[in-house]
């Protein structure tokens, strides 16, 4: 059986290293990583090890849509330029038969130690069906993974009563002094998700400490990927909460993600909420989960697509990218986001604008492309719209539009060669900003072949959308129905 089970492995192994020699670059997102072939969904296991930054996701390479779940593997030493590694888990335990579903990961001397989600997916003799969830633990040294022979570590026995055991997965480890503690999403006695903290001293026994959130019936039926850290003088619970109703311009996309700011004391494991807001305003994330860089840094990276809207071209031979990785901070009370600093030793040809007037359509010299890094300022709003056309040709657009009156951010991916328009269209609130005397709205647009990340006012907000309109569609046209003024820079991104 131990053979049988390293041979699945190994199988993996090969098919994925003849996909990704098939796969031509010029396909591939230049600056975001992107599924070395097959499908990819949610980041595991991003985490620092032997100086290195490790990144695991949820990984079918047997074909470009969802199925039974590996780790893929990836590392980097600067979140830009990601080296592909061999698969790092196949399902292959009965403890993990069904998938090899998300987890999270940390160093622990020289070992590399993976936390995940092990799906217990067969019939027994009477006919009934057992699915269970349980958290299983690997040891591995960055290459090569073994999985512990005690799993599963935590089983639906070690839960508080009435809480699912059907969902309850997406463990998020890390470590405080000598003992070791790990989030974990789950689904409790009222239906709704919930967020539960373990504790253990040498990662095999764990204990339940504490519930520390729950949806009350008020955000969504299942908490999922949870993370749970200090940022500053807040104690954030990032959590993606499943089949949620919007609220205004929030969590319109039924699978959501979103900061939970609050208070936590340590002695009692109680945590204490005090606002919710939106981690992403666009059309595509999900599953975030962050890192502790050396530098201090809160990193964090998401899986940049949505459950509401899968769709990839037939020529590529991947599905699935992920965010640029974003550093986390503390601004006004609010969590701001803004793309690694790394990117910018990437950015060249600088093209620059200052104080342009836009009274009608107009295209501006050298500001064009599709793997840029573009900011845009608007300093002066006689206008009621004012939009930015991307990724345009005669045929194909996306469409980024600010509504002054009503102060509203549009993203539009209606015409960027959907076969489907059914989910094209996110709006968010968005509010010129007071600096030295004059009102500014500053949009910052990360360009990658077939991604937009948009940063709206250094960070305070992000919309990120995927699309495919062909490459050739690469014109970047200024719009507005009154008169706007605006300061630009544009720098290619070249790896």
């Amino acid at each position: 059986m131990e053979n049988q089970n390293k041979n699945q492995l190994e199988k993996a192994r090969k098919i994925e290293q003849k996909g990704i020699s098939e796969i031509p670059a010029e396909s591939r997102p230049v600056y975001h990583l992107s599924s070395p072939m097959g499908w990819m969904n949610d980041p595991n296991g991003f985490s620092v090890y032997q100086n290195d930054y490790h990144l695991f996701f949820q990984y079918h390479p047997f074909s470009n849509v969802w199925g039974p779940m590996h780790w893929g593997h990836c590392k980097s030493n600067d979140f830009i330029k990601w080296e592909y590694l061999p698969i790092a888990m196949a399902p292959d335990q009965n403890y993990d038969e069904g998938g090899c579903y998300s987890g999270s990961a940390i160093q622990e001397g020289q070992e590399h130690i993976l936390f995940y989600t092990g799906v217990i997916d067969h019939y027994l003799d009477d006919g009934s069906h057992d699915y269970r969830q349980v958290q299983c633990l690997a040891k591995g040294d960055g290459i090569n993974y073994e999985k512990y022979e005690g799993n599963p570590v935590i089983t639906g026995l070690d839960l508080p009563a009435g809480s699912s055991t059907e969902d309850f997965r997406d463990p998020k480890i890390w470590k405080e002094g000598n003992d070791y503690y790990l989030v974990a999403g789950s689904r409790g006695a009222d239906g709704y998700g919930q967020v539960l903290l373990f504790q253990s001293e040498n990662l095999k026994q764990w204990k339940f400490l504490s519930v520390l959130d729950k949806s009350k019936g008020e955000y969504g039926k299942m908490w999922e990927c949870p993370d749970f850290f200090a940022l500053e003088d807040k104690q954030i619970l990032l959590v993606s909460p499943q089949n949620m109703r919007a609220k205004g311009y929030e969590f319109h996309n039924g699978n959501n993600s979103m900061f939970v700011y609050g208070k936590y004391d340590p002695t009692t494991y109680q945590f204490e909420r005090e606002q919710i807001s939106s981690a992403d305003y666009g059309l595509d994330f999900y599953a975030p989960q962050t890192l502790l860089a050396p530098d201090g840094r809160r990193i964090m990276i998401g899986w940049m697509q949505s459950w509401d809207a899968k769709f990839m071209k037939d020529f590529l031979n991947w599905s699935g990218m992920m965010t640029i990785p974003r550093e986390l901070h503390i601004k006004n009370g609010k969590i701001y986001q803004t793309p690694v600093r790394e990117l910018e030793n990437y950015r060249k040809n600088l093209v620059e604008y200052k104080q342009q007037e836009i009274t009608e359509s107009v295209m501006l010299e050298g500001i064009s492309g599709r793997i840029i890094d573009l900011q845009v300022n608007i300093t002066k709003f006689d206008f009621h719209h004012f939009t930015i056309h991307f990724a345009h040709n005669e045929e194909y657009e996306m469409l980024l539009q600010y509504n002054h009156r009503r102060k509203c951010l549009t993203i539009d991916r209606t015409h960027s060669e959907l076969l489907r328009d059914v989910v094209c269209r996110r709006k968010m609130d968005t509010e010129p900003i007071g600096e030295t005397q004059q009102e500014v709205l500053k949009l910052r647009l990360l360009l990658d072949r077939y991604s937009i990340e948009v940063f709206i006012n250094d960070g305070e907000k992000v919309m990120t959308s995927i699309f495919f309109a062909p490459m050739e569609a690469n014109e970047i046209i200024f719009d507005t129905d009154g008169t706007a003024s605006i300061d630009v820079i544009k720098y290619d991104i070249c790896l």
